[in-house]
Protein backbone atom coordinates (compact mmCIF):
# COMPACT_ATOMS: atom_id res chain seq x y z
CA UNK A 1 0.00 0.00 0.00
CA UNK A 2 2.78 2.40 1.07
CA UNK A 3 5.02 2.08 -2.21
CA UNK A 4 1.39 2.51 -4.33
CA UNK A 5 1.67 5.62 -2.54
CA UNK A 6 4.87 6.17 -2.65
CA UNK A 7 4.75 6.13 -6.76
CA UNK A 8 1.59 8.35 -6.50
CA UNK A 9 3.19 11.19 -5.04
CA UNK A 10 6.70 10.56 -7.22
CA UNK A 11 4.00 10.68 -10.53
CA UNK A 12 2.65 13.90 -9.01
CA UNK A 13 5.53 15.34 -8.18
CA UNK A 14 7.05 14.92 -11.75
CA UNK A 15 3.64 16.87 -12.92
CA UNK A 16 3.99 19.49 -11.17
CA UNK A 17 8.15 20.02 -10.74
CA UNK A 18 8.50 19.58 -14.44
CA UNK A 19 5.65 22.33 -14.91
CA UNK A 20 3.17 20.34 -16.68
CA UNK A 21 0.40 21.56 -14.68
CA UNK A 22 1.09 25.12 -14.83
CA UNK A 23 1.58 25.29 -18.64
CA UNK A 24 -1.70 23.54 -18.82
CA UNK A 25 -2.78 26.09 -16.27
CA UNK A 26 -1.63 28.85 -18.84
CA UNK A 27 -3.49 27.41 -22.03
CA UNK A 28 -7.13 26.56 -20.09
CA UNK A 29 -6.73 30.47 -18.70
CA UNK A 30 -6.40 31.34 -22.82
CA UNK A 31 -9.51 29.01 -23.50
CA UNK A 32 -11.27 31.29 -20.75
CA UNK A 33 -10.33 34.35 -22.85
CA UNK A 34 -10.93 32.86 -26.23
CA UNK A 35 -14.75 31.73 -24.76
CA UNK A 36 -15.78 35.29 -23.00
CA UNK A 37 -14.86 37.20 -26.20
CA UNK A 38 -15.82 34.35 -29.36
CA UNK A 39 -11.91 35.46 -30.63
CA UNK A 40 -11.48 33.53 -33.93
CA UNK A 41 -7.78 32.47 -34.99
CA UNK A 42 -5.43 29.39 -35.25
CA UNK A 43 -6.93 28.60 -31.61
CA UNK A 44 -5.09 25.06 -31.86
CA UNK A 45 -1.43 26.01 -32.57
CA UNK A 46 -1.84 29.14 -30.12
CA UNK A 47 -3.05 26.69 -27.45
CA UNK A 48 0.16 24.22 -28.32
CA UNK A 49 2.40 27.58 -28.52
CA UNK A 50 1.19 28.37 -25.28
CA UNK A 51 1.87 25.66 -23.63
CA UNK A 52 5.39 24.72 -25.02
CA UNK A 53 6.30 27.86 -24.17
CA UNK A 54 5.56 28.11 -20.98
CA UNK A 55 6.69 24.49 -20.36
CA UNK A 56 10.00 25.80 -21.93
CA UNK A 57 10.33 29.15 -19.93
CA UNK A 58 9.36 27.64 -16.24
CA UNK A 59 11.58 24.86 -16.86
CA UNK A 60 14.70 27.58 -17.91
CA UNK A 61 14.10 29.42 -14.46
CA UNK A 62 14.11 26.46 -12.60
CA UNK A 63 17.30 24.91 -14.17
CA UNK A 64 18.64 28.05 -13.43
CA UNK A 65 17.42 28.17 -9.65
CA UNK A 66 20.27 27.32 -6.92
CA UNK A 67 19.96 24.94 -4.84
CA UNK A 68 19.99 26.07 -1.00
CA UNK A 69 19.75 23.28 1.63
CA UNK A 70 17.27 24.30 3.57
CA UNK A 71 15.01 25.20 0.67
CA UNK A 72 11.75 23.65 -0.33
CA UNK A 73 11.82 20.25 -1.66
CA UNK A 74 11.14 21.45 -4.77
CA UNK A 75 14.56 22.91 -4.80
CA UNK A 76 16.17 19.64 -4.00
CA UNK A 77 14.26 17.94 -6.65
CA UNK A 78 15.19 20.17 -9.03
CA UNK A 79 19.00 19.59 -8.00
CA UNK A 80 18.63 15.68 -8.46
CA UNK A 81 16.62 16.13 -12.02
CA UNK A 82 18.48 19.44 -13.16
CA UNK A 83 19.32 17.23 -17.00
CA UNK A 84 15.77 16.45 -17.02
CA UNK A 85 14.58 19.80 -16.68
CA UNK A 86 17.15 21.08 -19.84
CA UNK A 87 16.39 18.03 -21.77
CA UNK A 88 13.09 19.48 -21.45
CA UNK A 89 13.60 23.27 -22.32
CA UNK A 90 15.72 22.52 -25.17
CA UNK A 91 12.83 20.17 -26.62
CA UNK A 92 10.11 23.05 -25.81
CA UNK A 93 12.01 25.36 -27.07
CA UNK A 94 12.63 24.26 -30.06
CA UNK A 95 8.86 23.61 -30.46
CA UNK A 96 8.39 26.89 -29.57
CA UNK A 97 9.93 28.08 -32.57
CA UNK A 98 8.26 25.76 -34.84
CA UNK A 99 4.62 26.79 -33.85
CA UNK A 100 6.19 30.46 -33.07
CA UNK A 101 6.94 30.16 -37.11
CA UNK A 102 3.38 29.16 -37.68
CA UNK A 103 1.77 32.31 -35.85
CA UNK A 104 4.53 34.50 -37.54
CA UNK A 105 2.01 36.98 -38.98
CA UNK A 106 1.79 38.17 -35.25
CA UNK A 107 5.08 38.11 -35.01
CA UNK A 108 4.91 41.59 -33.26
CA UNK A 109 2.97 40.85 -30.11
CA UNK A 110 3.96 37.36 -29.63
CA UNK A 111 7.84 39.08 -29.26
CA UNK A 112 6.31 41.01 -26.52
CA UNK A 113 5.77 38.35 -24.94
CA UNK A 114 8.75 36.19 -25.41
CA UNK A 115 10.55 38.90 -24.52
CA UNK A 116 9.12 39.96 -21.12
CA UNK A 117 8.95 36.31 -20.37
CA UNK A 118 12.60 36.01 -20.91
CA UNK A 119 13.35 39.31 -18.52
CA UNK A 120 11.78 37.48 -15.85
CA UNK A 121 14.12 34.59 -15.66
CA UNK A 122 17.46 36.55 -17.06
CA UNK A 123 18.65 37.67 -14.01
CA UNK A 124 19.18 33.86 -12.75
CA UNK A 125 21.63 33.62 -15.90
CA UNK A 126 25.54 33.66 -14.36
CA UNK A 127 26.65 36.10 -16.29
CA UNK A 128 27.58 39.60 -14.90
CA UNK A 129 25.28 41.51 -17.14
CA UNK A 130 21.93 39.80 -16.19
CA UNK A 131 22.98 39.43 -12.81
CA UNK A 132 22.63 43.32 -12.44
CA UNK A 133 18.90 42.97 -12.98
CA UNK A 134 18.25 41.09 -9.79
CA UNK A 135 19.48 44.65 -8.50
CA UNK A 136 17.32 46.72 -10.03
CA UNK A 137 14.20 44.42 -10.74
CA UNK A 138 12.09 46.25 -7.62
CA UNK A 139 8.95 45.95 -9.43
CA UNK A 140 10.04 42.04 -10.57
CA UNK A 141 5.90 40.69 -8.73
CA UNK A 142 4.54 43.66 -10.85
CA UNK A 143 6.61 42.40 -13.95
CA UNK A 144 5.56 38.37 -13.74
CA UNK A 145 1.84 39.14 -12.99
CA UNK A 146 1.49 41.62 -16.76
CA UNK A 147 3.50 38.70 -18.09
CA UNK A 148 0.81 35.70 -17.06
CA UNK A 149 -2.28 38.38 -18.07
CA UNK A 150 -0.49 39.39 -21.14
CA UNK A 151 -0.03 36.07 -22.62
CA UNK A 152 -3.11 34.37 -21.04
CA UNK A 153 -5.70 37.51 -21.66
CA UNK A 154 -4.28 40.36 -23.97
CA UNK A 155 -2.36 38.93 -26.38
CA UNK A 156 -5.13 36.16 -27.80
CA UNK A 157 -7.29 39.63 -28.11
CA UNK A 158 -4.34 40.99 -30.05
CA UNK A 159 -4.01 37.88 -32.49
CA UNK A 160 -7.78 37.67 -33.08
CA UNK A 161 -7.27 40.96 -34.32
CA UNK A 162 -10.82 42.22 -33.00
CA UNK A 163 -11.57 45.76 -31.53
CA UNK A 164 -10.45 46.39 -28.13
CA UNK A 165 -13.83 46.71 -25.69
CA UNK A 166 -14.35 47.74 -22.38
CA UNK A 167 -14.96 44.31 -21.54
CA UNK A 168 -11.65 43.00 -22.50
CA UNK A 169 -9.85 45.91 -20.64
CA UNK A 170 -12.10 44.89 -17.71
CA UNK A 171 -10.90 41.27 -17.96
CA UNK A 172 -7.36 41.87 -17.95
CA UNK A 173 -7.67 44.21 -15.08
CA UNK A 174 -9.91 41.43 -13.13
CA UNK A 175 -7.19 38.66 -14.16
CA UNK A 176 -4.01 40.96 -13.52
CA UNK A 177 -5.39 42.43 -10.24
CA UNK A 178 -6.33 38.45 -8.94
CA UNK A 179 -2.62 36.99 -10.32
CA UNK A 180 -0.57 39.77 -8.21
CA UNK A 181 -2.44 38.98 -5.14
CA UNK A 182 -1.53 35.27 -5.89
CA UNK A 183 2.21 36.26 -6.62
CA UNK A 184 1.88 38.63 -3.46
CA UNK A 185 2.23 35.66 -1.38
CA UNK A 186 4.82 34.06 -3.08
CA UNK A 187 6.53 37.09 -2.57
CA UNK A 188 6.19 36.96 1.05
CA UNK A 189 7.38 33.05 0.94
CA UNK A 190 10.37 33.77 -0.64
CA UNK A 191 11.88 37.43 0.79
CA UNK A 192 14.16 36.58 3.30
CA UNK A 193 15.91 34.05 0.19
CA UNK A 194 15.95 37.40 -1.81
CA UNK A 195 16.89 39.09 1.02
CA UNK A 196 20.19 37.00 1.23
CA UNK A 197 20.58 37.00 -2.45
CA UNK A 198 20.43 40.51 -2.99
CA UNK A 199 17.01 40.33 -4.74
CA UNK A 200 14.87 43.58 -4.95
CA UNK A 201 11.40 43.76 -4.93
CA UNK A 202 8.75 45.90 -3.33
CA UNK A 203 7.07 42.97 -0.98
CA UNK A 204 10.71 41.97 0.29
CA UNK A 205 11.14 45.29 1.71
CA UNK A 206 7.82 46.28 2.61
CA UNK A 207 6.27 45.69 6.66
CA UNK A 208 3.91 42.95 7.06
CA UNK A 209 1.06 45.60 7.45
CA UNK A 210 1.84 47.71 4.15
CA UNK A 211 1.89 43.77 2.22
CA UNK A 212 -1.12 43.57 3.30
CA UNK A 213 -2.54 46.21 2.49
CA UNK A 214 -0.91 45.99 -0.86
CA UNK A 215 -2.97 42.58 -1.03
CA UNK A 216 -5.99 43.84 0.28
CA UNK A 217 -6.53 46.84 -2.46
CA UNK A 218 -5.49 43.78 -5.03
CA UNK A 219 -8.40 41.76 -4.62
CA UNK A 220 -10.55 45.36 -4.17
CA UNK A 221 -9.09 46.28 -7.69
CA UNK A 222 -10.39 42.52 -8.78
CA UNK A 223 -13.98 42.42 -7.05
CA UNK A 224 -14.49 46.07 -8.88
CA UNK A 225 -13.18 45.31 -11.94
CA UNK A 226 -14.88 41.68 -12.01
CA UNK A 227 -18.26 42.98 -10.87
CA UNK A 228 -18.09 46.00 -13.85
CA UNK A 229 -18.28 43.35 -15.95
CA UNK A 230 -21.94 42.79 -15.26
CA UNK A 231 -22.49 46.23 -17.23
CA UNK A 232 -20.43 44.36 -19.86
CA UNK A 233 -23.13 41.57 -20.28
CA UNK A 234 -21.67 39.36 -18.49
CA UNK A 235 -24.39 37.26 -16.19
CA UNK A 236 -24.41 37.01 -12.42
CA UNK A 237 -23.16 33.93 -12.93
CA UNK A 238 -20.16 34.14 -14.41
CA UNK A 239 -19.05 36.97 -12.18
CA UNK A 240 -19.89 34.81 -9.46
CA UNK A 241 -17.25 31.90 -10.75
CA UNK A 242 -15.06 34.34 -12.02
CA UNK A 243 -14.87 35.83 -8.15
CA UNK A 244 -14.75 32.21 -6.47
CA UNK A 245 -10.67 32.00 -6.81
CA UNK A 246 -10.38 35.08 -5.24
CA UNK A 247 -12.00 34.35 -2.04
CA UNK A 248 -9.95 31.31 -1.62
CA UNK A 249 -6.98 33.50 -1.78
CA UNK A 250 -8.33 36.09 0.98
CA UNK A 251 -9.18 32.67 3.16
CA UNK A 252 -5.52 31.34 2.38
CA UNK A 253 -3.24 35.17 3.03
CA UNK A 254 -2.51 34.35 6.99
CA UNK A 255 -2.48 30.43 6.61
CA UNK A 256 0.08 30.75 3.11
CA UNK A 257 1.96 33.23 5.00
CA UNK A 258 2.73 30.21 7.92
CA UNK A 259 3.03 27.44 6.25
CA UNK A 260 5.29 27.14 3.12
CA UNK A 261 4.35 23.61 1.64
CA UNK A 262 4.97 23.85 -1.75
CA UNK A 263 1.94 21.71 -2.79
CA UNK A 264 0.22 24.53 -1.05
CA UNK A 265 1.72 27.53 -3.34
CA UNK A 266 2.62 24.96 -6.35
CA UNK A 267 -0.26 23.78 -6.72
CA UNK A 268 -3.74 25.22 -5.03
CA UNK A 269 -2.19 28.68 -5.18
CA UNK A 270 -1.08 28.37 -9.02
CA UNK A 271 -4.29 26.94 -9.64
CA UNK A 272 -6.28 28.98 -8.55
CA UNK A 273 -5.60 31.09 -11.56
CA UNK A 274 -7.39 29.06 -13.60
CA UNK A 275 -9.62 28.10 -11.21
CA UNK A 276 -12.37 29.68 -12.50
CA UNK A 277 -11.51 28.80 -16.32
CA UNK A 278 -11.86 25.58 -14.99
CA UNK A 279 -14.80 26.18 -13.70
CA UNK A 280 -16.26 28.04 -16.60
CA UNK A 281 -15.43 25.16 -18.92
CA UNK A 282 -17.20 22.53 -16.50
CA UNK A 283 -20.13 24.67 -16.75
CA UNK A 284 -20.14 25.55 -19.77
CA UNK A 285 -21.25 29.26 -20.22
Amino acid sequence: MSSKKGIGVSVFDLFINTNVYISLCAVLMVTQTNHFFELQYNTRTFYLFVFCATLCSYNFHWYLTPFVASASPRIAWNDTHRRLLLSIYIVMLIASAILALQLIEHWLPLSIGVLATFLYSAPKIPHKYFSLLSKIAVGKTLFLTFVWMYVTTALPILIADTPWTTAQTLFCISRFSLIYAICILFDYRDREADRAQGVKSMITWMSEKNILLIFLAALALFVISTIALYQQSFSIFTITLLLIPGGIVLGLYNYARKHFNDYLYYFILDGLMMFSSLLTLLFRI
